[in-house]
């Protein structure tokens, strides 16, 4: 089974993982069962394939303003489920996505690095996780084409910070950061 649904393209990826960038978690919220306000939370809660996840809607905007320089590919655990739920919710087309045969493993990222080396072949790869760890590090500093590994925070995903990193990398020539 391929590992991946590709499309053709030059252009840098960009593997965008879900959990912790797109769909948040950890945030500060009341516990107290019936006390939970949605006006305090970081995004919008959905209901998907039976498990409750707040969204944050503003990661939309920037994943498509993002894919005009980068061909965006999910690299996350939900593999093509992704693209029968988030679209519709951020208003992104459906994109390509990683398959991992069953290696997922939450809380960990360095089961997608073989996944992403397949995909990425000899492009440049930018990566938003909030699962890097020290083997994707090393993976990343032997990868022979330039690669940018980009950590967020599981409460708050994609910034204006990393939107920043991530256009400044390829405007300036994929030089390290």
């Amino acid at each position: 089974m391929p590992l991946f649904k590709k499309t053709k393209s030059d252009r840098p990826v960009l593997a965008v993982d879900i959990d912790g960038v797109v769909s948040l978690f950890g945030f500060e919220q009341r516990t107290d069962p019936g006390r939970m306000d949605p006006r305090e939370a970081p995004g919008e809660f959905h209901l998907i394939d039976g498990l409750l996840h707040c969204i944050a809607l503003d990661t939309g905007p920037r994943l498509n303003r993002l894919s005009e320089i980068y061909e965006l590919v999910w690299a996350s655990g939900w593999e093509d489920r992704a693209n029968d739920h988030l679209p519709v919710i951020l208003g992104v087309p459906e994109l390509p996505y990683l398959t991992f045969d069953g290696r997922a493993e939450f809380g960990t990222a360095h089961w997608k690095l073989t996944a992403l080396e397949e995909y990425a072949v000899s492009r440049p790869l930018a990566w938003i996780d909030d699962s890097l760890d020290e083997s994707c590090n090393e993976w990343a500093e032997q990868r022979s084409e330039p690669t940018l590994l980009v950590p967020t925070e599981s409460p708050v995903g994609l910034t204006d910070a990393h939107m920043e990193t991530l256009e400044a990398w390829v405007r300036d020539g994929f030089q390290p950061r």
